[in-house]
């Protein structure tokens, strides 16, 4: 969840990580610090708040260095105050670590420590880990750093990655992975670590992802990895195709809005290569080289969390209506604890923007064990879920910088209705007319997502209406209904309104209840078979009294007559329909969030990618 930067190598190690820090804010933006190393003496400074108010903190500092390490925090261990900030430093105060991760046993690990006379200044679980490290090098003879480190990680329970520096070693960061990512830049004569290549890709293209159970030795100019058993492992080295201008705002007020307006041009890109509407083709190796596997499953499991469960709940809808196969939706956190029934034979699809979600990482490596085939969904190329799965997808949405998921979330259901329409063609489950169809359907929601971002500024009017409710209802059937939970599940990131998200037709057992003249009710009500039960619906709530806001069909005559205000949105065949639907959602929370004041790229306690349990 927290945002990590090294830098070793001949420039100033503080204005690399400073400004790294600053682009990996989204990971967490409870406190930040950095730990810079000159003339054998460690220098750490952190702070509470962002990493603007680090920045200010330091104006006169003495931040002269050519090692550092830096970091922006997501409180797990311990309140965000400046004794819990990272760095930490250990007893002695030779060394310097940075974590990203949970230690799990950390109390057993302390518990050690206290008997052995050690003090702690935080509540983290860092600084155990620290220590630990510190005593088994004390103990250890003439023992380096490196071996400590290794000696400690195989007591270590739970996730990590970690970076330390060493006074006695003015030039070597010594770093280590477990279920929380880690990326190394290699430069001329220096490197650079951070936990995505967001801070890295000003400086280099080339990037060794490093792998769990693996510990590198990076020098400015050496790069050294092992594993666990001191055994070296040779660096494989990707190219970065990401662009500097992917991370920068481009001009908008926010990252948010920047990429839910790139929503046109990254629903293209996902689509590009792939689907051919004219030729009638669609084109996706993963599928392709695995077909036969994949039509004769008996069920498919799909897991994920958030944002990325909601694509699963459409993506239930279509396989099913499409590939009559049976599919699940499981939450990844549920999942991994409930002894699932997974055989071999099984297709799981996995869904993940980062592809480094903690939970859904655990629950692959179970199923994996147990023979399943893993289909992965992600947006990060290089993540570990790319590099456990069988086979995936990449969704091409770039790189997104905004907590809430906005163009990652339409690169997911473009990527699973074309996987669909592929599976279902060469199942036999679907005709060469009705493919063709959904096949131009499909190609067409670029230009349509364009067309609903055009009418932004009626949105925004709406939002400031009821930006001061206190509660939201949001309704849909079919494959609308997981819009209307990700709709809600939007406003409450994004405004801190509470909102709920249903089935239409069950709004009657339960949150009826909640309606009266203050209650807005979001209806997903496009032209679909449902649209006669929705309709229905409607007027159920407008009888009560409550404030109808209907997302409908451009031509709609019925909707608009029971509804207080609406928002039109181009015609779209009803399995198409969640792609185009869910955007004047994205755009309602975004304008409410900002009539409200709140930081919607940074929105409370959330972090963008949840790499701890």
């Amino acid at each position: 969840m927290c945002g990590i930067v090294g830098y070793t190598g001949p420039k100033q190690a503080y204005p690399i990580i400073l400004k790294g820090l600053k682009r990996l804010e989204y990971r967490g933006y409870d406190s930040s610090g950095v730990a810079l190393l000159h003339n054998n003496k460690l220098n750490v400074y952190k702070k509470k708040g962002k990493v603007a108010e680090l920045e200010e903190s330091l104006v006169g500092a003495n931040l002269n260095a050519n090692i550092g390490i830096g970091h922006t925090r997501w409180a797990t261990h311990g309140e965000p105050n400046d004794r819990n900030a990272h760095p930490h430093s250990s007893a002695s105060g030779r060394l310097a670590m940075i974590h990203n991760g949970i230690i799990e046993n950390y109390a057993q690990l302390k518990a050690e420590l206290v008997k052995k006379g050690y003090q702690f200044t935080s509540d983290t679980d860092t600084e155990v880990l620290l220590n630990f490290i510190e005593d088994i090098q004390k103990n250890n003879g003439d023992g380096t750093l490196e071996e400590a480190v290794r000696i400690a990680l195989k007591r270590v329970t739970g996730a990590y990655c970690i970076l330390l520096i060493d006074e006695q070693d003015p030039e070597t960061i010594i770093a280590a992975r477990k279920g929380s990512p880690l990326v190394i830049g290699i430069g001329k004569g220096e490197h650079f670590l951070a936990s995505d290549a967001s801070p890295i890709i000003e400086y280099t293209k080339e990037v060794v992802y490093v792998n769990d159970y693996e510990l590198a030795i990076v020098r400015p100019n050496e790069l050294i990895l092992k594993n666990l058993g001191n055994e070296k492992i040779t660096p494989y080295i990707t190219k970065l195709d990401m662009e500097l201008a992917a991370i920068e705002k481009g001009g908008y007020d926010h990252f948010m809005l920047k990429e839910i307006y790139e929503q046109p041009s990254t629903i293209q890109d996902c689509l590009r290569g792939r689907l051919n509407a004219s030729a009638g083709t669609i084109t996706m190796s993963g599928i392709d080289d695995h077909i036969d596997q994949i039509i004769n499953a008996n069920r498919i499991m799909i897991v994920a969390c958030g944002t990325s469960w909601h694509a699963g709940l459409v993506a239930e809808y279509i396989i099913e209506e499409l590939c009559r196969i049976p599919v699940e939706v499981e939450y990844a956190s549920e999942f991994r604890y409930r002894n699932p029934i997974v055989n071999k034979g099984d297709i799981i699809i996995a869904i993940s923007q980062s592809g480094e979600t903690a939970d859904t990482l655990v629950a692959l490596e179970k199923a994996k064990e147990n023979g399943a085939f893993i289909f992965g969904v992600v947006n990060a190329v290089g993540s570990s879920i790319a590099r456990i799965a069988h086979a995936g997808a990449y969704t091409h949405a770039g790189h997104e910088i905004g907590v809430a998921s906005t163009k990652a979330f339409t690169g997911q259901l473009a990527v699973l209705m074309m996987a669909a329409l592929k599976i279902a063609l060469k199942k036999g489950t679907i005709n060469n007319e009705r493919f063709q169809e959904l096949l131009n359907e499909l190609a067409d929601v670029p230009e349509k997502v364009a067309a609903i971002l055009k009418n932004a500024d009626a949105i925004k009017a709406i939002a400031l209406k009821y930006k001061d409710a206190k509660d939201f209802l949001f309704l849909g059937r079919g494959y609308n209904f997981p819009i209307a939970l990700e709709g809600a599940l939007k406003l409450k990131e994004i405004s801190y309104i509470h909102a709920e998200g249903y089935p239409a037709a069950e709004m009657k057992h339960g949150p009826i209840a909640l309606v009266d003249d203050q209650l807005p009710v979001v209806f997903i009500a496009t032209k679909d078979s449902y649209h006669e039960k929705i309709v229905s619906n409607m007027q159920e709530i407008k009888a009560r009294k409550g404030k109808i806001i209907a997302v409908i069909t451009e031509g709609d005559t019925i909707s608009p007559t029971m509804s207080d205000d609406v928002i039109a949105i181009p015609t779209a065949d009803e399995l198409i329909a969640p792609i185009i639907s869910v955007i004047p959602l994205q755009l309602l929370s975004y304008y409410t969030g900002i009539a409200k004041g709140v930081d919607v790229d940074k929105p409370r306690n959330l972090a963008k990618s949840v790499t701890v349990e």
